[in-house]
């Protein structure tokens, strides 16, 4: 197994797939990461679309904003998951938002986001969370129920390429100690 730190310092964004397919076996071994992620109250708020087919996969790259890098990896990579959520429950207590910034759904989903992206890296897979998108007609391309949105897609290959790691803050650059 891989050492966490290796994992979390080598995933890249990746927007170009090898033409090789992903096992039904590697998918529920990513799935099943998810499935694990933390959530408010253990809400798991969470539904992810799995979108194999071509077709789906070019209606959806229709919705996707012309200059977006990623506009490409939605019709070339083998699966494209697309991450939705459960309005109305994160983040509530007796159907009121309990915190100042409401629903907290996209916090859930990004943590489940992390969480997918890390474990396709340590399957030798590659991902980018794309969300530069008409969410709305992507919505109704995935026939997405009214209660959830979609919040982001993210195709999912083998990696045709491997870019360098770009520059990071130092520490002392984000860290505030006692006050900011």
């Amino acid at each position: 197994m891989t050492d966490l730190n290796e994992i979390i310092k080598g995933r890249r964004s990746i927007r170009k797939y090898e033409e090789k397919d992903v096992s039904d076996e590697t998918l529920t071994q990513i799935l099943d990461a998810v499935r694990w992620s933390p959530s408010w109250t253990n809400c798991q708020c969470w539904d992810i679309v799995v979108v194999k087919d071509i077709d789906t996969k070019e209606k959806l790259r229709q919705t996707i904003a012309p200059k977006n890098p990623a506009v490409k990896a939605i019709v070339n990579a083998p699966v494209v998951l697309a991450l939705c959520g459960k309005t109305g429950i994160s983040g509530y207590y007796d159907n009121q938002a309990a915190t100042k910034f409401g629903d907290w759904f996209m916090f859930d989903l990004g943590i489940a986001a992390q969480t997918l992206c890390l474990k396709a890296y340590e399957l030798g897979l590659g991902t980018v969370i794309v969300g530069l998108l008409d969410h709305d007609r992507a919505k109704d391309v995935l026939k997405v129920p009214e209660t959830h949105e979609l919040a982001a897609l993210i195709p999912l290959g083998y990696p045709a390429k491997i870019s360098k790691a770009p520059k990071r803050k130092e520490i002392n650059e984000f860290t505030h100690y006692e006050n900011f």
